[in-house]
């Protein structure tokens, strides 16, 4: 099957040194894969020109005049910068002249005009953030990441059910378990809001395995761990805190004489296992769900090899139906929306 990416290749802290390499990596690799490079024309031609490769049948330039800085306000570049890349790249996701949409630019203001652009889908009140994170069994897929601090139990159902069918879609299973982020196991733990979610999870068909706690995520107990915006962006920073700590501990105790120095030469083949094990850059790309259009966001300082991978999410996610399924799920459920759809006034 044939698909085109968009990508805003002025997005992130490197811009078109890291977008382009990056598509042209993804180009090599798929065969029906196109690609349409977004932004400042004369930039991106010189990066291809650096690369020494030109545009062709799959892959093309559509201009822009306009960048989100990373430090824009969402307010911002959604009223002033309608000619940005990320705008004119989320349009033509719209206009059906591209599948998907691939972004390393402001997570704030690509969240806002994804949303103003596209619109939600029938059911869903607010887009949500999901990410694959690894775990014992492989891998856990988590919602939200951050998009919304604050949720109602109905909005934390159509996370459930947009992050079962991201992980249905995306990792081919059939019934995938959700769990529902808590402090404890029992029923009677956390919150009004997340015991009422629970019963309209029970009540769902989506396979409910119940509560779930942070070191579950990272055991792998379910597919699929379920939260609001402002628990799952905090567990999301501190596992990066925490890997960070004990990579940089571990250099340290390797590093400490010239005996553990040598102990490093030895145990370098699994220490590089390991590392290429927990590569940040092989989970990149987190998936803007709820959207009427599939928009992938890229960390902003991600190298080629992690946009390489947030390309890939965007494809996969093409290709898999993922919207369809979606939609599907949501009208078998009988979820309907909770809150007024945004306008442009809303944001200004």
């Amino acid at each position: 099957m044939d698909i085109t990416i968009v990508i805003d290749a002025m997005g992130g802290d490197h811009g078109p040194h890291i977008t382009v390499p990056a598509a042209l990596a993804a180009l090599k690799q798929d065969e029906q894969l196109n690609i349409v490079l977004v932004g400042l024309l004369d930039a991106i031609q010189a990066e291809l020109k650096a690369l020494k490769t030109t545009t062709g049948p799959r892959l093309r330039i559509h201009h822009a005049s306009e960048v989100v800085q990373m430090c824009e306000s969402p307010q911002s570049a959604l009223k002033n910068k309608k000619d940005s890349s990320m705008r004119v790249a989320i349009n033509l996701v719209k206009s059906g002249e591209a599948h998907a949409c691939v972004s390393a630019g402001n997570t704030g203001a690509l969240m806002a005009t994804a949303r103003f652009v596209l619109k939600t889908l029938s059911g869903i009140d607010r887009p949500a953030i999901a990410s694959k994170l690894p775990s014992e069994k492989g891998s856990t897929y988590m919602l939200d990441l951050g998009a919304n601090a604050d949720c109602t139990a109905e909005q934390l159902l159509q996370f459930a059910v947009m992050g079962a069918m991201l992980v249905s879609c995306v990792e081919h299973k059939e019934n995938p378990t959700v769990g529902l982020l808590n402090i404890g196991s029992e029923d009677i733990k956390g919150n009004e809001v997340v015991k009422k979610t629970a019963e309209l999870l029970r009540a769902s068909h989506l396979n409910f395995y119940g509560n779930v706690e942070g070191d579950d995520i990272f055991k792998g107990t379910t597919d699929l761990v379920v939260c609001d915006g402002f628990v799952g962006n905090v567990a999301l920073k501190t596992t990066e805190g925490l890997a960070h700590m004990m990579g940089k501990f571990l250099t340290q105790e390797f590093k400490k004489n010239w005996l553990t120095k040598i102990m490093a030469l030895g145990a370098r083949p699994v220490l590089n296992a390991f590392k290429k094990r927990l590569d940040p850059r092989l989970y990149n790309g987190a998936s803007f769900l709820g959207l009427r259009g599939i928009v992938v966001k890229s960390h902003g300082g991600a190298d080629a090899i992690a946009f390489n991978h947030a390309i890939e999410v965007a494809i996969e996610e093409a290709r898999s139906g993922v919207l369809q399924r979606i939609t599907q799920q949501l009208k078998i459920e009988h979820i309907k929306p909770q809150v007024p759809k945004i306008t442009e006034s809303d944001m200004q």
